[in-house]
């Protein structure tokens, strides 16, 4: 039987085990999915899928997330960009490795963990919330659920070369906000 998100998290709450076998249940493809997409490496997304059920339980409580898909992709996406990272640093190649690459001219180079920047966080959501709604889901399409511009273009109703302009404008403008932010890139 699958909970709704509040249960899920009550369950969290009262530190009940079975909110990790609720969440899985109820988010274990979908995780795994945005996992692979970074990582192309099915015991990597797997590995990173249950680190974010260990995150979440240390997570929740105090916090009380309102969209618990939305939390719980934002730590498996950031998870498996760690573990890319990481996997990148040891020489070894993913095939998904363009899409973060795309990201590295807009992104300040430092060595902190990308979840734990503060200031490029709070910049990245006042950036997304100054662009209108189709531009913003062709953005976290490719950037958070790390899909590919076909398949934007596909789920959008939208040519690839669309979606390859949209991209290409909004990452120039997500560097020019940053910049003007004063964020160094």
């Amino acid at each position: 039987m699958i909970l709704d998100d509040s249960r899920i998290i009550d369950l969290y709450f009262m530190r009940d085990e079975r909110a990790i076998e609720a969440t899985g249940a109820k988010y274990g493809k979908l995780l795994y999915h945005v996992s692979y997409r970074i990582l192309h490496s099915d015991p990597d997304a797997e590995e990173c899928v249950n680190d974010t059920y260990m995150k979440a339980w240390s997570s929740i409580p105090p916090e009380r997330p309102s969209i618990l898909s939305a939390f719980l992709s934002r730590i498996t996406r950031n998870l498996s960009i760690n573990r890319y990272l990481a996997n990148k640093s040891r020489s070894k190649i993913y095939a998904n490795s363009g899409i973060l690459d795309e990201m590295a001219e807009c992104i300040p180079d430092n060595s902190a963990p990308i979840s734990d920047d503060l200031e490029l966080k709070e910049a990245f959501n006042g950036f997304l919330g100054s662009l209108n709604i189709a531009t913003r889901k062709i953005f976290v399409k490719r950037y958070f659920y790390m899909m590919s511009v076909r398949e934007i273009a596909t789920d959008m109703r939208l040519s690839v070369s669309n979606v390859k302009v949209s991209l290409m404008r909004t990452r120039e403008k997500f560097k020019a906000y940053l910049e003007k932010a004063g964020i160094s890139i």
